[in-house]
């Protein structure tokens, strides 16, 4: 069966340990009937859809079905009672949003971070050749929305790259006067660079796929400007089938799920289980 889709901090060592030594069969639980609803963050889409299957294929009868989008909107929608088994947000922002509301049933872990990079159409209109060029008058920028994780890691790295030699000191006010649009999900701003609505986004690394690579270039940041997601995860109070939906989260923390993020250019939170056979 294949997963349905919906709308668009380390953790402690001692409780990864526990998940990770869960046997096989904790993962394969009941066979009956059920849904389990995980409210992802967008840039999550290709590999939770990957762990979506490969759990279903364990649980016969189960179905995972998604609800992809911004973190601010999901933690919004769980906050105003959307139905929803399990959150994983691109930062710890929004994830401490839900746990203050005591929303969760159990404390969030880490499961991936992750890093931006800039994206310019593959025809590259604007002629942006170095990142210095984002602040050039005329270019057209998209970016998410500052409450967006994706907009506030953004921002963020144009701060340090305005301390970073070679850029201006002004470069972060002056690439952005060129902001054009500012996107709910991260998805939204690849979209309208891949279509050349726009000359440059800034986007996750995960998000420049081997599909989406074709119509676009990708411009590094350096390491000391760049920044780490953060992705936390947790099971949620309401949660309609809490044992399916803890089964999830098992195998998002475990070596296989580790490697299936890694696949998807998401930086394991636990790389050295990814190396295992």
């Amino acid at each position: 069966m294949s997963c349905a889709v919906l709308l668009p901090a380390v953790c402690c060592v001692a409780l990864f340990n526990g998940v990770l030594a869960a046997p096989r069969s904790a993962l394969a639980g009941a066979s009956g009937p059920g849904t389990v609803t995980v409210f992802a963050a967008a840039s999550l889409a290709d590999a939770f859809k990957e762990i979506g299957r490969t759990l279903e294929q364990r649980r016969p009868g189960l179905t995972v079905r998604f609800n992809l989008a911004g973190s601010q909107q999901l933690a919004a929608q769980i906050e105003q009672g959307a139905a929803a088994d399990l959150f994983a947000s691109a930062d710890e922002r929004w994830m401490s949003y839900v746990k203050e509301r005591d929303l969760l049933a159990q404390p969030p872990l880490v499961f991936a971070r992750n890093r931006l990079l800039v994206i310019v159409p593959a025809t590259n209109p604007a002629r942006i050749k170095q990142l210095q060029d984002l602040a050039r008058g005329g270019v057209k920028l998209v970016m998410g929305a500052a409450a967006v994780p994706v907009g506030e890691y953004s921002r963020l790295v144009l701060k340090n790259l305005s301390r970073t030699p070679g850029f201006r000191a002004d470069f972060a006010r002056r690439t952005l006067t060129n902001l054009v649009s500012e996107e709910e999900n991260v998805k939204s701003v690849v979209a309208k660079v891949q279509l050349g609505e726009a000359d440059a986004g800034i986007v996750y690394r995960s998000d420049v796929t081997p599909a989406v690579s074709r119509f676009v270039r990708v411009l590094e940041i350096p390491e000391t400007a760049n920044v780490l997601a953060t992705y936390p995860i947790a099971v949620l109070k309401d949660s309609r089938d809490p044992a399916a939906a803890q089964a999830f989260m098992t195998l998002v923390l475990s070596p296989e799920g580790q490697r299936i993020l890694e696949r998807h250019r998401l930086i394991p939170a636990f790389p050295a289980v990814t190396s295992a056979p």
